[in-house]
């Protein structure tokens, strides 16, 4: 917040005549209430007091609550006095008297109470004199009245506005303007309305009452009446919205707590750096929370104590150091109320109470994640670390993990005692921490083991003379009961050059090497020296191969097609994504997905598939037009607008022509937002078709067809594998009949046989996909099928010499193994036929 702005002698001066004018006003009220009749004291006290009550209710002409201008209708209570007390003989001054003694005991500051009055004395004036023109150029009385009644509040809100301008610090109104048009001219044509309303009232036509002075008093009893209730009613709007702020405000610092607690406690994790969640603003949560709750123009957390005016209580939230929560409201938007202060103190007791908590449970987490020998991270917080530094690395970016045995240890701690092995690994711990660089980690994971994690490296080379130097640190002599002790490690060094998809594979290779030192020794290698052996760890190279493949755009694509039981016709193809490596042979489909997603690639790989296909949709059609669609996989989460939404919907728009379907895998089903089944909806109102795969498989649930919107359920292999089950024929049979009530279509999987499509068709099944209308082939052996087969679901078993049928049948094996190969990296290389 701002530091407020001194008062300039020209603001002194406008403040000094508003005070005098207030003040010659009271005194003129007075003595005409001192010299006049009994019934003008009456009258006036009741005139204060129905100015006082119109006073204190607010109306807010501004966008933004406490933050831009309000005005007071005090100014009604001056037609209403006018039959018995005329503005000109005094009526201007009960109504500033009334104002002054209003803020006096609402603000109990003697300099808000002057400035008040002065404002509604310079503003009756105002409203005087206007009325009294409309009047000379013949405007009827009442109408007179109505125009110089909005005049007032005209001017008010200039007034307040340029005070405001100029005696406070600019303030943040989210970028809207500071009146709010609609509310202001509300204002002045109620205020005009209301005015005009009362003049006629108080003017002897009030029903049963003659007299002038009755008939004002029983309108200002009225008004007075009508102006507390209203007061009233912003007083329980005010205490629910306490009460709401304070709900709010608890559940906002109790969540805020959470966050920040999870943000210390992985701020002080081995390997966060940047990583690590954004620290949690405590005393920011408070003032917003305050801010919701007391109603405020501004709200901070300083040193300094409140002042004269502002509403503020002492919270600690920094250990030693006292602090107080400052609320801050405009001086004319009404003074804080002892329950504001409740509020404020309740929010900081809160704040103090989280933030104690938070700092027991950081101190706990550090704890818990701490070795107590050593002072290092223990196995867990290595464990983490490990993870965070993989997962959020670039992924050109290298580490390396060592690990770290101590030889002979047993045999020291057996000689020396268990006080002198803590002092070794104390000793060593030390070492290991001072000679590596600011951002690599160093834990203690076992009785004598020790990980290091090499972050930020650019070559294994680089690693490996890191390495060495640790090697060295931890081999120097150091003193244990008086004897030179000479320590020997086994360093096992594991170096991974880009993004691991299992990091834990790493400190796998990186133990398996230092084991092999180990085993080395027992054999007769050097026992006296430490030594270091480097892993040849590969997933690296695997996941080389695949950023390649996708980046290079060298995945091919195989396509199999989806059958019609009841025409015996394809109608649609399936795509699916392939590589082969010139050295390795085909890589597994479902591992080449997997690297795929833990490079950050999937989506590159699923746009290049899209794009693939659908020119070969392109191309399948212009053989074969009865064939108009082509389905590709992929993962639920996939489909919003960001990722691959978008494009599938550009790329659809370019082949009006073909139905691009979206296979979703049942089990990305899980992690279904409501964002994701909009968007699923959207893509099927333009023209693509969504469909469910694999569903059947053991992660399948009912739940899921009704989750998602789709056009297409495909029943997995599982679920037809035993036709002559008869609860397998019911299930497929509920399915279908689900399809035709939920308007979906329903494709089976695995057809193997005539005998399986028969069974099918006799279901009611009308679609189905399997190795007995083909296997997945290649872009040019599907073209070569349709050119001599055309649209035919089953090919002739007994293929002649060259034609496209005995490529198909020397794929199948391989197609075969494809299916069948699971998530080993690389395939068998199947026989040949």
């Amino acid at each position: 917040m701002g530091e407020k702005q001194r008062p300039t002698g020209v603001q002194r001066i406008a403040f000094a005549v508003f005070a005098v004018l207030a003040l010659v006003l009271v005194i003129r009220s007075i003595t005409l209430l001192l010299l006049g009749p009994t019934e003008f004291w009456v009258i006036g006290l009741l005139g204060v007091f129905c100015a006082a009550a119109l006073e204190l209710t607010w109306v807010r002409v501004g966008t933004v609550p406490h933050r831009t201008p309000v005005v007071s209708l005090p100014i009604l209570a001056l037609p209403a006095l006018a039959p018995a007390i005329p503005a000109s003989a005094g009526g201007m001054g009960l109504v500033v008297l009334g104002v002054a003694l209003a803020l006096l005991v609402e603000s109990r500051r003697v300099t808000v109470a002057l400035y008040s009055a002065g404002l509604v004395a310079a503003g009756c004036i105002a409203t005087v004199l206007f009325s009294a023109g409309m009047l000379a150029v013949g405007l009827p009385k009442l109408l007179a009245i109505a125009i110089g009644a909005g005049g007032y509040v005209v001017f008010v809100v200039a007034v307040e506005s340029l005070r405001q301008r100029l005696t406070r610090p600019p303030v943040d109104l989210g970028g809207r303007r500071a009146l709010a048009p609609v509310r202001f001219m509300v204002a002045i044509v109620g205020c005009g309305a209301l005015a005009s309303g009362l003049a006629y009232w108080s003017d002897n036509h009030v029903p049963i009452i003659n007299s002038a002075s009755e008939a004002t008093i029983v309108v200002l009893l009225g008004l007075a009446v009508a102006a507390v209730g209203v007061k009233a009613a912003n007083s329980r709007s005010a205490m629910r919205r306490r009460l709401r702020g304070l709900v709010a405000g608890g559940t906002m610092l109790i969540a805020g707590n959470r966050a920040a607690t999870a943000a210390l406690a992985a701020a002080r994790l081995p390997g966060a750096g940047e990583t690590a969640p954004d620290a949690v603003d405590i005393p920011d949560i408070l003032c917003r929370a305050v801010e919701e709750t007391v109603g405020v123009e501004s709200v901070s957390v300083r040193t300094r104590p409140p002042e004269p005016g502002e509403l503020g209580v002492a919270v600690n939230l920094v250990a030693g150091q006292s602090h107080f929560v400052v609320a801050v409201r405009d001086p004319m938007d009404g003074a804080f109320t002892e329950d504001d202060r409740v509020s404020l103190e309740t929010l900081a007791f809160t704040a103090e109470a989280v933030d104690e908590t938070r700092v027991s449970i950081g101190g706990l987490t550090v704890r818990a994640n701490t070795d107590p020998l050593t002072g290092l991270p223990n196995y867990g917080a290595f464990q983490v670390a490990l993870a965070n530094i993989n997962d959020n690395r670039d992924y050109s970016e290298a580490i390396a993990v060592l690990f770290i045995d101590l030889d002979d240890f047993k045999r020291m701690n057996d000689r020396y005692g268990h006080q002198v092995g803590d002092s070794i690994l104390r000793e060593i711990g030390h070492r290991l921490s001072m000679v590596v660089r600011p951002h690599d980690v160093v834990a203690r994971v076992g009785g004598d083991e020790f990980v290091i994690i090499l972050t930020h490296l650019k070559s294994l080379g680089e690693a490996n003379i890191i390495a060495e130097r640790i090697m060295t640190a931890s081999g120097e002599p150091m003193t244990v009961d008086g004897s030179a002790v000479i320590p020997v490690v086994s360093i096992g060094l594991a170096y991974s050059a880009h993004r691991e998809t299992d990091v834990n594979e790493l400190l796998k290779d990186a133990d398996r090497s230092m084991l092999a030192i180990k085993k080395s020794r027992r054999r007769g290698g050097p026992s006296k020296e430490s030594s270091i052996n480097i892993s040849g760890h590969r997933s690296s190279e695997m996941n080389d191969i695949v950023a390649r493949a996708i980046d290079e755009d060298l995945l091919q694509l195989a396509y199999q097609p989806i059958v019609s039981l009841v025409t015996g016709q394809i109608w649609a193809f399936e795509a699916l994504v392939r590589y082969t490596h010139p050295e390795l042979g085909p890589l597994s489909p479902s591992s080449l997905v997997e690297k795929a997603k833990g490079l950050g690639r999937l989506d590159k790989l699923t746009r290049q598939v899209a794009v693939k296909a659908m020119i070969a949709a392109n191309e399948f059609r212009l053989i074969e037009p009865r064939i108009g669609c082509m389905t590709i996989n992929v993962e639920a989460g996939q489909i919003v607008p960001k990722r691959v939404g978008d494009f599938v919907e550009e790329l659809a728009e370019r082949y009006p022509g073909i139905s691009l379907c979206l296979e979703l895998n049942e089990r990305s089903m899980a992690r279904v937002t409501p964002a994701i089944r909009a968007q699923a909806d959207h893509l099927r109102d333009i023209g693509l078709l969504i469909a469910l795969d694999d569903y059947g498989s053991q992660d399948s649930s009912v739940d899921a067809l009704v989750r998602m919107p789709m056009d297409i359920l495909k029943i997995d292999r599982s679920l037809v594998d035993d036709l002559d089950d008869v609860r397998q024929r019911e299930v497929l049979t509920a399915l279908q009949g689900f399809g035709d009530k939920l308007e979906y279509s329903m494709i089976v999987e695995g057809v193997e046989s005539q005998a399986m499509a028969d069974h099918l068709g006799a279901l009611g099944i009308r679609s189905a996909q399997g190795f007995h209308y083909g296997t997945p082939q290649s872009f040019e052996n599907t073209v070569a099928r349709l050119e001599e087969f055309g649209a035919n679901a089953v090919v002739p078993r007994a293929p002649r010499a060259g034609s496209a049928v005995s490529e198909v049948a020397a794929a199948a094996s391989t197609a075969q193994a494809l299916e069948q190969a699971g998530d080993n990296d690389v395939l068998p290389v199947p026989a040949p036929v």
